[in-house]
Protein backbone atom coordinates (compact mmCIF):
# COMPACT_ATOMS: atom_id res chain seq x y z
CA UNK A 1 0.00 0.00 0.00
CA UNK A 2 2.88 2.39 0.63
CA UNK A 3 4.14 1.81 -2.53
CA UNK A 4 0.82 2.68 -4.71
CA UNK A 5 0.90 5.35 -2.47
CA UNK A 6 4.34 6.95 -3.42
CA UNK A 7 3.92 6.07 -7.31
CA UNK A 8 0.70 7.82 -7.24
CA UNK A 9 2.14 10.85 -5.67
CA UNK A 10 5.41 10.86 -8.01
CA UNK A 11 2.71 10.55 -11.16
CA UNK A 12 1.13 13.42 -9.76
CA UNK A 13 3.88 15.27 -9.56
CA UNK A 14 4.92 14.55 -13.36
CA UNK A 15 1.50 15.42 -14.54
CA UNK A 16 2.29 19.08 -12.84
CA UNK A 17 5.17 19.47 -14.07
CA UNK A 18 4.44 18.45 -17.53
CA UNK A 19 1.08 21.07 -17.50
CA UNK A 20 3.28 24.14 -16.66
CA UNK A 21 5.69 23.04 -19.08
CA UNK A 22 2.68 22.98 -21.57
CA UNK A 23 1.01 26.45 -20.15
CA UNK A 24 4.51 28.30 -20.53
CA UNK A 25 5.78 28.10 -24.21
CA UNK A 26 8.41 30.62 -25.91
CA UNK A 27 9.86 31.86 -22.04
CA UNK A 28 12.88 29.89 -22.18
CA UNK A 29 11.70 27.42 -19.44
CA UNK A 30 14.32 25.18 -18.29
CA UNK A 31 13.14 22.75 -15.52
CA UNK A 32 10.38 22.45 -13.27
CA UNK A 33 10.24 20.81 -10.25
CA UNK A 34 7.54 19.93 -7.44
CA UNK A 35 8.38 19.95 -3.58
CA UNK A 36 6.58 19.25 -0.87
CA UNK A 37 6.32 21.35 2.01
CA UNK A 38 4.50 21.68 5.69
CA UNK A 39 3.11 25.19 3.80
CA UNK A 40 1.72 22.97 0.27
CA UNK A 41 3.12 21.97 -2.60
CA UNK A 42 6.16 24.51 -4.07
CA UNK A 43 6.44 24.55 -7.79
CA UNK A 44 10.08 25.53 -8.60
CA UNK A 45 10.47 27.20 -12.41
CA UNK A 46 13.82 27.88 -14.03
CA UNK A 47 13.49 30.04 -17.06
CA UNK A 48 15.75 32.56 -19.03
CA UNK A 49 12.90 35.10 -19.24
CA UNK A 50 11.63 35.58 -15.92
CA UNK A 51 9.64 38.80 -16.89
CA UNK A 52 7.49 36.90 -18.82
CA UNK A 53 6.62 34.10 -16.99
CA UNK A 54 5.51 36.35 -13.95
CA UNK A 55 3.70 38.78 -16.41
CA UNK A 56 2.33 41.86 -15.96
CA UNK A 57 1.41 42.45 -12.31
CA UNK A 58 1.68 38.77 -11.74
CA UNK A 59 -1.35 37.77 -13.70
CA UNK A 60 0.12 35.07 -14.95
CA UNK A 61 1.44 33.53 -11.75
CA UNK A 62 -2.24 33.97 -10.25
CA UNK A 63 -3.99 32.20 -13.21
CA UNK A 64 -1.73 29.57 -12.65
CA UNK A 65 -1.84 28.92 -9.45
CA UNK A 66 -5.81 28.59 -9.68
CA UNK A 67 -5.36 26.09 -12.42
CA UNK A 68 -3.10 24.41 -10.18
CA UNK A 69 -5.99 24.65 -7.60
CA UNK A 70 -8.56 23.43 -9.90
CA UNK A 71 -7.14 21.21 -12.30
CA UNK A 72 -5.00 18.72 -9.46
CA UNK A 73 -6.64 20.04 -6.31
CA UNK A 74 -3.38 21.30 -4.84
CA UNK A 75 -4.11 23.02 -1.12
CA UNK A 76 -1.70 25.55 -1.62
CA UNK A 77 0.37 26.08 -4.33
CA UNK A 78 3.04 28.38 -4.34
CA UNK A 79 5.44 29.32 -7.71
CA UNK A 80 9.04 30.48 -7.02
CA UNK A 81 10.87 31.42 -10.53
CA UNK A 82 14.83 31.00 -10.56
CA UNK A 83 16.62 32.77 -13.42
CA UNK A 84 18.91 30.86 -15.76
CA UNK A 85 22.25 32.56 -15.52
CA UNK A 86 24.05 31.28 -18.91
CA UNK A 87 20.34 29.91 -21.14
CA UNK A 88 23.28 29.24 -23.96
CA UNK A 89 24.65 26.21 -21.88
CA UNK A 90 21.19 24.46 -21.15
CA UNK A 91 20.38 21.96 -23.64
CA UNK A 92 16.11 22.58 -23.06
CA UNK A 93 16.45 26.04 -23.83
CA UNK A 94 18.43 25.64 -26.78
CA UNK A 95 15.51 22.80 -27.85
CA UNK A 96 12.79 25.42 -27.37
CA UNK A 97 15.03 27.81 -29.79
CA UNK A 98 15.41 25.49 -32.59
CA UNK A 99 11.72 24.99 -32.60
CA UNK A 100 10.80 28.64 -32.60
CA UNK A 101 13.04 28.77 -35.81
CA UNK A 102 11.50 25.93 -37.23
CA UNK A 103 8.16 26.46 -36.57
CA UNK A 104 8.77 30.10 -37.86
CA UNK A 105 10.97 29.65 -40.72
CA UNK A 106 10.33 25.87 -41.96
CA UNK A 107 12.15 23.29 -42.85
CA UNK A 108 14.03 25.03 -45.55
CA UNK A 109 16.30 26.86 -43.27
CA UNK A 110 16.78 24.06 -40.85
CA UNK A 111 21.02 23.94 -42.06
CA UNK A 112 21.07 27.92 -41.52
CA UNK A 113 19.37 27.16 -37.81
CA UNK A 114 21.82 24.25 -36.92
CA UNK A 115 24.60 26.08 -37.66
CA UNK A 116 23.41 29.02 -35.74
CA UNK A 117 22.43 27.41 -32.54
CA UNK A 118 26.30 25.25 -32.30
CA UNK A 119 27.94 28.98 -33.34
CA UNK A 120 25.81 30.51 -30.14
CA UNK A 121 26.97 27.41 -27.40
CA UNK A 122 30.20 27.37 -28.50
CA UNK A 123 30.80 31.00 -28.16
CA UNK A 124 29.21 30.68 -25.00
CA UNK A 125 32.20 28.48 -23.62
CA UNK A 126 30.90 25.24 -24.04
CA UNK A 127 33.03 21.84 -24.89
CA UNK A 128 30.96 20.83 -27.69
CA UNK A 129 27.43 19.96 -29.10
CA UNK A 130 25.99 17.96 -31.09
CA UNK A 131 22.29 18.90 -32.85
CA UNK A 132 20.32 15.70 -34.19
CA UNK A 133 16.97 16.48 -36.60
CA UNK A 134 14.77 13.79 -36.89
CA UNK A 135 11.74 13.84 -39.28
CA UNK A 136 10.74 14.61 -43.29
CA UNK A 137 13.69 17.20 -43.78
CA UNK A 138 13.55 18.34 -46.76
CA UNK A 139 11.90 16.28 -48.41
CA UNK A 140 9.00 13.56 -48.06
CA UNK A 141 11.56 10.93 -46.92
CA UNK A 142 12.47 10.98 -42.92
CA UNK A 143 15.89 11.22 -42.32
CA UNK A 144 18.09 12.25 -39.28
CA UNK A 145 20.69 15.60 -39.82
CA UNK A 146 23.49 15.57 -37.29
CA UNK A 147 25.05 18.57 -36.28
CA UNK A 148 28.25 18.88 -34.19
CA UNK A 149 31.35 20.89 -33.26
CA UNK A 150 34.07 20.48 -30.44
CA UNK A 151 34.48 17.76 -28.04
CA UNK A 152 31.09 15.80 -26.76
CA UNK A 153 31.87 12.13 -24.04
CA UNK A 154 29.45 9.47 -25.71
CA UNK A 155 30.58 6.80 -22.85
CA UNK A 156 31.42 6.51 -19.12
CA UNK A 157 30.68 8.40 -16.15
CA UNK A 158 31.02 11.90 -17.42
CA UNK A 159 28.56 11.60 -20.25
CA UNK A 160 25.73 10.66 -17.82
CA UNK A 161 26.84 13.15 -15.40
CA UNK A 162 27.83 16.07 -17.05
CA UNK A 163 26.68 16.19 -20.63
CA UNK A 164 23.20 17.93 -21.01
CA UNK A 165 20.91 16.40 -22.87
CA UNK A 166 17.07 17.95 -23.79
CA UNK A 167 14.65 16.39 -26.45
CA UNK A 168 12.12 18.47 -28.01
CA UNK A 169 9.67 18.23 -31.34
CA UNK A 170 8.89 20.88 -33.94
CA UNK A 171 5.46 20.34 -35.33
CA UNK A 172 5.65 21.79 -39.00
CA UNK A 173 3.04 21.25 -42.07
CA UNK A 174 5.28 17.79 -43.34
CA UNK A 175 4.71 16.00 -39.91
CA UNK A 176 6.72 16.80 -36.66
CA UNK A 177 10.09 16.58 -36.69
CA UNK A 178 12.37 15.49 -33.52
CA UNK A 179 15.03 17.74 -31.77
CA UNK A 180 17.54 16.27 -29.72
CA UNK A 181 20.54 18.52 -28.18
CA UNK A 182 23.49 17.81 -26.00
CA UNK A 183 26.08 19.97 -24.50
CA UNK A 184 29.23 19.25 -22.82
CA UNK A 185 30.79 22.32 -20.75
CA UNK A 186 33.99 23.11 -20.96
CA UNK A 187 34.95 22.94 -17.16
CA UNK A 188 34.45 18.44 -18.05
CA UNK A 189 37.55 18.72 -20.85
CA UNK A 190 40.27 16.81 -19.39
CA UNK A 191 43.22 17.77 -19.31
CA UNK A 192 46.18 17.58 -22.06
CA UNK A 193 49.53 17.67 -22.30
CA UNK A 194 51.32 21.01 -23.91
CA UNK A 195 54.34 20.63 -25.57
CA UNK A 196 56.11 22.43 -23.00
CA UNK A 197 55.57 19.92 -20.18
CA UNK A 198 57.98 17.21 -22.13
CA UNK A 199 59.00 14.44 -20.31
CA UNK A 200 62.75 14.47 -18.94
CA UNK A 201 63.02 11.15 -21.17
CA UNK A 202 62.39 13.15 -23.99
CA UNK A 203 64.89 16.07 -23.15
CA UNK A 204 67.57 13.40 -22.63
CA UNK A 205 66.85 11.47 -26.23
CA UNK A 206 67.31 14.95 -28.20
CA UNK A 207 71.16 15.02 -28.14
CA UNK A 208 71.75 11.55 -28.04
CA UNK A 209 69.89 11.57 -31.50
CA UNK A 210 71.98 14.95 -32.51
CA UNK A 211 75.26 13.08 -31.78
CA UNK A 212 74.10 9.73 -33.97
CA UNK A 213 73.42 11.93 -36.72
CA UNK A 214 76.47 13.66 -36.58
CA UNK A 215 78.48 10.37 -37.03
CA UNK A 216 76.06 9.27 -39.73
CA UNK A 217 76.90 12.33 -41.60
CA UNK A 218 80.82 11.64 -41.36
CA UNK A 219 80.41 7.84 -42.36
CA UNK A 220 78.69 9.09 -45.30
CA UNK A 221 81.06 11.94 -46.43
CA UNK A 222 83.95 9.49 -46.09
CA UNK A 223 82.10 7.07 -48.44
CA UNK A 224 81.53 9.64 -50.61
CA UNK A 225 85.11 10.74 -50.67
CA UNK A 226 86.36 6.85 -51.22
CA UNK A 227 84.11 6.98 -54.02
CA UNK A 228 85.47 10.02 -55.68
CA UNK A 229 88.78 8.63 -55.94
CA UNK A 230 88.58 5.73 -57.17
CA UNK A 231 86.30 6.96 -60.17
CA UNK A 232 89.10 9.32 -60.95
CA UNK A 233 90.21 9.53 -64.90
CA UNK A 234 93.87 7.52 -65.31
CA UNK A 235 96.41 10.00 -66.78
CA UNK A 236 97.98 8.90 -70.11
CA UNK A 237 101.68 9.38 -68.66
CA UNK A 238 100.88 6.95 -65.76
CA UNK A 239 100.07 4.76 -68.62
CA UNK A 240 103.33 4.81 -70.38
CA UNK A 241 105.25 4.46 -67.28
CA UNK A 242 103.93 1.50 -66.23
Amino acid sequence: MIERKFITERMKEMMVENFVRDSMKSVGLSDVKVQKTPLGEKILVYTSRPGLVVGRKGQNIKELTRTLKKEFALENPQIEIGEVVSPEMNASIIVEKIVEYLEKFGSTKFKGIGHKVMSDVMNAGAAGIEVVISGKIPSARAKSWRFYQGYLKKCGDTALTSVHVAHGAAKLKSGIVGIKVSIMPSKDLLNTLSLKEASPETQVQQPVEEKKSGIDEEKNAGKEQEKKEHSQPVKKSEVAAS
